[in-house]
């Protein structure tokens, strides 16, 4: 009789802990998945061993087209040219990050030509006062801005006498910091191309 009594005991406490198990109450089992799925719904506390994350803030995107043309420093050539190319595309490059140490993402702005895409305007633009203010420009095509790692550099062609726009003499790369609440000029560096490389032939010297 004590064998029977023992084997139904142990039977019974076989069933209630595959019960306990079955419910998804409160088993370790289920404490992960709620807990994940509260974290991930934003529901509830999250864990202190998870910290959240950060908020990341929304840029701001300007009116590029519209910020040049009503930019008085910008020249009138540059106004005149920049039309459509289709539609209500317009020929404009747009980049955003820190250059000057503002408490918003500088602009920086290149204005090209439709048909071949040359550089004829770059334009740094600086947030002041609600608005943008011009902090730099350069008109000398061909011309193009760019930011890198906290500096803006500009790539400029160069052309001599008798070169076609396909293939200029060579390039210079200026490199431009922010100091004292303006650019100034940080590297230079001058490259001259291969004629023969570019696939035409040189033109010699007179004698």
């Amino acid at each position: 009789m004590k064998a029977v009594i023992t084997a139904v005991a142990a039977l019974a406490a076989l069933g209630l802990s595959a019960s306990a198990c079955g419910t998804g109450g409160t088993g370790a089992r289920d404490e992960g998945p709620a807990l994940s799925d509260s974290v991930a719904s934003g529901a509830g506390q999250a864990s202190a061993a998870t910290p959240s994350a950060p908020a990341s803030a929304t840029p701001v995107r300007v009116n590029a087209v519209r910020l040049v043309k009503d930019d008085p420093t910008v020249s009138a050539a540059v106004k005149r040219d920049l039309k459509p190319c289709v539609a209500d595309e317009y020929p404009v490059d747009v980049s955003y990050g820190d250059l000057t140490g503002g408490s918003a993402d500088d602009v920086v702005i290149n204005v090209m030509t439709c048909g071949d895409a040359v550089g004829v305007g770059s334009y740094v633009y600086r947030e002041a006062g609600g608005g943008y203010e011009n902090v730099f420009r350069a008109e000398e095509p061909p011309v193009y801005a760019e930011i890198d790692r906290g500096d803006l550099v500009i790539t400029q062609q160069v052309y001599r006498k008798g070169d076609s726009v396909a293939y200029p003499s060579g390039e210079e790369v200026i490199t431009y910091g922010w100091a004292e609440s303006r650019f100034t000029e940080r590297d230079r560096i001058r490259s001259d191309y291969s004629k023969a490389a570019g696939g035409e032939t040189p033109t010699p010297a007179a004698d």
